[in-house]
């Protein structure tokens, strides 16, 4: 498998959560020019430091707004809102919608329904922002829920999509993320930008290098560890650094943890002996995809997928302390 970048230095110390306090050091003759706003219900940062235009920044942002309305399933009005409010109608969206849903369909296919965009009637079952009141969806209602989801229902003719279940329901929390900074990135290029970062949440994507041709240093999240003590730090150019784990979305009850990450088939939080899953790859989109869909595979599965790929590798952290790297990667494990 090709090495994605220099283990040179690496540097054995972040958190997914916010990863621009690791991006110190660029050039001491000016600061680089950072936003930061609310979108997708999370913190986003965009960081530039040659082109440094607050208008590239306005258009960043403006695009992640673009995407939020046409992405969200809670957005009223946005396409997924519409596909889901269209009970088995066809529903005409836009050319970005079609790409992001046609990639999604994709992993789940690749993945054979572990993840699935359809997973909606489950999804909102689940409410892991309420740990003082805490509760359990009940069975009957999950497997209700369960009886919608299946990818293989999702119809798409020319612009326009329709579900054959009219109680079927679109998220595509698991890829929408990476497909933003993806097209932010292609923007920023398109600008003629040769160095920054673009950070969604802990979908941190670089633009080239350090203006002094250093990698940008990536931290990545210890695991219940308080945020941004990181496990690790990766040397990073021109790459994006996705992790999915169960140490920010979760509560505890009556001893047991259970976290956002579902199993298609049971509706409740897979349980692996997996706390995090991180994947190194040049597309954004693709990243996210795989580190949901490896978290769901598990370690062996998700290892052997990985391998098969070209240009990506992943970082598996499993409940017994372990980090476990694929090929391209081994170099960073003692």
């Amino acid at each position: 498998m090709k090495q994605l970048f220099s283990l040179s230095k690496i540097y054995l110390t972040l958190a997914v959560a916010l990863f621009s306090s690791f991006f110190a050091g660029c050039s001491r003759q000016k600061e680089p020019l950072a936003r930061t706003g609310f979108y997708f219900d999370t913190v986003i940062t965009v960081t530039l430091y040659d082109k440094q235009e607050e208008t590239l920044l306005d258009e960043c942002f403006s695009l992640a707004e673009i995407y939020e309305n046409a992405f969200s399933k809670t957005v009223k009005g946005s396409d997924v809102w519409k596909i889901n409010q269209g009970k088995g109608k066809p529903v005409k969206v836009g050319k970005d919608t079609l790409t992001l849903l046609q990639s999604a369909l994709s992993y789940a296919r690749l993945s054979e329904g572990k993840i699935d965009p359809t997973i909606g009637p489950v999804t909102k079952l689940w409410d892991f922002s309420a740990s003082s009141h805490a509760a359990l969806p009940s069975r009957e209602n999950l497997e209700e829920a369960l009886s919608h989801v299946g990818y293989q229902g999702v119809m798409i003719s020319e612009d326009s999509v329709s579900l054959f279940d009219p109680q079927a329901e679109i998220d595509l929390g698991f890829i929408a993320k990476g497909y933003i900074a993806d097209r932010m990135k292609d923007y920023l290029i398109s600008q003629g930008v040769a160095s920054a970062t673009i950070n969604l949440g802990g979908n941190v994507l670089t633009i080239g290098s350090r203006p002094d041709g250093a990698p940008f240093r990536v931290g990545i999240q210890k695991p219940f560890a308080p945020a941004g003590t990181p496990a690790l730090t990766l040397p990073i150019t021109d790459l994006s650094v996705v992790s999915s784990g169960i140490y920010e979305r979760y509560f505890e009850l009556d001893g047991t943890l259970y976290h956002h990450i579902l199993d298609t088939k049971t509706g409740y939080p897979v349980q692996n002996n997996l706390f995090e899953v991180t994947v190194i790859s040049p597309s954004s989109m693709d990243g996210d995809a795989l580190s949901t869909a490896c978290f769901l595979l598990g370690l062996e599965e998700g290892m052997a997928l990985i391998e098969s790929l070209e240009n990506t590798e992943a970082v598996f952290f499993t409940s017994d302390g372990n980090i476990h790297a694929t090929s391209g990667l081994k170099d960073l494990v003692p």
